[in-house]
């Protein structure tokens, strides 16, 4: 038991400390980086309820509703409003590298309680293959998000707009994930390349949002340096 909980919870808390560690400037609280993770978490349960209910119900039962609507969009907007209602105005979201932080972490609190439960029914022998697609999409996932909620709370115009692709953009990749999953019978083919992609794409947005991070505090210098 203790092997497969070690197993389970490894790759989820590894990948948050990584995206944690690359903050340059105030690092984010770890009560608050704890408390979002177990947001996270919590979300498990009750959306694993209502696909259950989708699924029993046979409501649009079919390989593209499964990926789009009943995983991506049911997962991808709980966090996203979590987020939103949570974090977005939360005094420690203070740059935009933040938002990354906090994507990463209720993704990852997601993508732990499930990687749990999974191995609990499952055995742990499947642990590396989940460490490297569900829990490894999950956090880049939330990476994305996180780096679109940033550019929305610092951004001086289209605020709506990049908290709409905050949602669109998570929704979309995560569908393409479970759909070449539940749809390919050779799905390993497909699933890699497209893995590459989203690591390259989640740590160009880490690359950007540091930038933006560099901006922001360059800014924030200027004006303590006129009110002095």
């Amino acid at each position: 038991m203790l092997v497969m909980m070690s197993a389970a919870i490894a790759p989820g808390l590894a990948l948050l400390s990584y995206f944690y560690l690359k903050d340059q400037y105030e690092t984010e609280p770890i009560s608050v980086v704890v408390k979002t993770f177990l947001f996270g978490v919590f979300l498990v349960l009750p959306i694993m309820f209502i696909q259950y209910v989708l699924e029993t119900e046979q409501i649009l039962n079919t390989d593209l509703a499964n990926a789009f609507l009943w995983a991506a969009l049911l997962e991808e907007f709980f966090k996203w409003f979590i987020l939103i209602y949570v974090i977005y105005q939360h005094v420690a979201f203070d740059e935009p590298y933040d938002g990354i932080v906090y994507g990463a972490a209720v993704s990852l609190g997601f993508a732990t309680m499930e990687n749990i439960l999974y191995l609990l029914a499952n055995g742990v022998e499947h642990a590396f293959i989940r460490a490297v697609l569900p829990v490894s999409s999950h956090a880049l996932f939330g990476v994305i998000m996180g780096y679109y909620l940033g550019r929305a709370k610092f951004s001086s115009s289209n605020n709506r707009f990049y908290l709409l692709l905050a949602l669109i953009i998570p929704i979309s990749l995560h569908g393409v994930y479970d759909y070449i999953l539940v749809s390919q019978k050779f799905w390993i083919y497909f699933i890699m390349p497209f893995m590459i992609y989203l690591w390259w794409l989640g740590m160009k947005k880490v690359k950007e949002a540091r930038i933006l991070s560099d901006f922001h505090a360059e800014k924030l210098s200027r004006k303590q340096f006129i009110s002095k």
